[in-house]
C-alpha cells in the first residue's frame, strides 16, 4: 500500500500565506524605493523639463530681449473663437516675457490643423510690435523627404517667418508663392507649407486683434 502524498490543508494553508507575506512585504518595499527615487529625482526633473522649454521658447524669443521667467508670467487663452483662430480645443498658455518689466514678446502654441499628413504643432515668438521673432515646429507626421523640410535642421524654410508681421497691406501675400504669396513651397509637397502659413496667419491676427491685452 502506498504512503498519500497530500499536503495537510492547514500547512498548505501556512505555506500560503507565507509566501504571499514575502510577496507584498518585495512589493511595499519595491514602492518605497520607487516613491524614494522619485523625491529625491523630482527637482531635477522638473529643472530639466523646465530647461528644455526655455530652450525652445528661446529659439523663438532671443533670451537677451528679456529678464523674467515667461514660466511664470502667463495667461490662458480660452475662449472658443479664439482657440480656433490658433487650431486648439483646449486651452493655451501664453508665456509673457518682459525686459525690466515692460513688454518683450510673447510665446505661444498654435496648430495647423490641415496638414498632409494630419495636425502640424507649432511654437510661435511675436514680438510687441506685432513682428514674428520665431516660429519652430514642434511635431507632424508630415511625409520624410517632402513636408519634414518644415523642421529647421532640414530645411532653413521656417525662418522666412522671422520679422515678418501682418498688416492690411500684405495679408494677401500671406500664402505659399503658388498661391500668389511670398512664401516658398517645397516640390512636391505644397500642403505642408500651405497649412504652416496659414496657421501662423491666423495666429497673428488673433494677436493683432487682442494687442496689449496680452501683457496684462
Amino acid at each position: 500500500m502506498s504512503q498519500s502524498t497530500e499536503i495537510p490543508t492547514p500547512v498548505l494553508l501556512k505555506a500560503m500565506t507565507h509566501s504571499a507575506l514575502k510577496l507584498s512585504l518585495f512589493v511595499f518595499v519595491c514602492i518605497v524605493l520607487l516613491l524614494g527615487v522619485r523625491y529625491v529625482t523630482a527637482p531635477y526633473i522638473a529643472q530639466a523639463e523646465k530647461e528644455t522649454l526655455l530652450n525652445t521658447f528661446n529659439q523663438v524669443l532671443p533670451d537677451a530681449l528679456y529678464n523674467n521667467d515667461p514660466l511664470s508670467d502667463t495667461l490662458e487663452i480660452t475662449d472658443p473663437e479664439q482657440l480656433a483662430a490658433l487650431g486648439a480645443e483646449s486651452p493655451v498658455t501664453v508665456y509673457r516675457a518682459r525686459l525690466d518689466d515692460q513688454p518683450a514678446g510673447i510665446i505661444f502654441s498654435a496648430i495647423a490643423p490641415n496638414g498632409y499628413s494630419g495636425n502640424i504643432y507649432m511654437l510661435i515668438g511675436v514680438l510687441p510690435d506685432g513682428r514674428i521673432s520665431g516660429v519652430r515646429v514642434l511635431k507632424h507626421k508630415e511625409t520624410p523627404g517632402l513636408g519634414d523640410k518644415i523642421e529647421l535642421y532640414k530645411n532653413p524654410w521656417i525662418l522666412e517667418f522671422n520679422g515678418r508681421s501682418l498688416r492690411e497691406d500684405n495679408e494677401a501675400r500671406w500664402a505659399v508663392k503658388k498661391d500668389g504669396g511670398d512664401f516658398d513651397q517645397f516640390t512636391g509637397a505644397t500642403i505642408t507649407p500651405r497649412a504652416v502659413v496659414g496657421a501662423v496667419k491666423r495666429a497673428l491676427q488673433l494677436i493683432n486683434q487682442t494687442g496689449d491685452t496680452l501683457y496684462e
